[in-house]
């Protein structure tokens, strides 16, 4: 009766390892290598709720949950401050990972419904954006741009200027 129990348990154990295929093959945490340009700039992430995860300096190496709940993927807020410096915000958001369709093939209904959605690992962000890098723009600096006018509007000063590129 003992070894039939112990059996079970197994069987138990074993289902749930094996059918959660977006934990096991994605990861319920993902690390994130941030920087900017200048470097030593001031780093706060805060989750959807507001709540800050991570605070500190460029360079920064940070690991993130993927979930954030029951079928709730994680959304972050990333801000970059430096004095001298305008202040950047950027969201970071999951989505599903390719790895659950996997408890489809594998018959993994504890894995679909139970495991990969409390563990977030049902979440995921691709490689290249977990590499954040971020040019800082000064305060007070303008942006080139470019104005295209008729040359039917332009006064006769500036059309003594002008050069014939054609």
């Amino acid at each position: 009766m003992k070894k039939a129990h112990t059996m079970c348990g197994l069987a138990i154990v074993a289902a749930l390892t094996f059918s959660s295929c977006a934990t096991i093959f994605g990861g319920t945490q993902h690390t994130f290598v941030v920087n900017s340009n200048p470097g030593d700039a001031k780093l706060v992430i805060t989750n959807k709720k507001g709540k800050e995860v991570f605070n500190g300096n460029t360079p920064a190496t940070v690991r993130l949950k993927s979930g954030a709940g029951y079928f709730s993927p994680a959304q972050y807020t990333v801000k970059f401050t430096k004095a001298g410096y305008e202040e950047f915000t950027m969201p970071i958001h999951f989505k599903l990972n390719g790895w659950y369709f996997g408890n489809i093939l594998i018959g993994g209904a504890i894995g679909m419904l139970i495991v990969d959605p409390l563990t977030g690992g049902m979440w995921t962000v691709s490689n290249t954006e977990k590499r954040i890098n971020k040019m800082l723009k000064p305060q007070g600096a303008t942006e080139p741009s470019l104005t295209i006018v008729d040359v039917k509007h332009v006064d006769e000063g500036m059309k003594e200027r002008l050069v014939k590129i054609n």
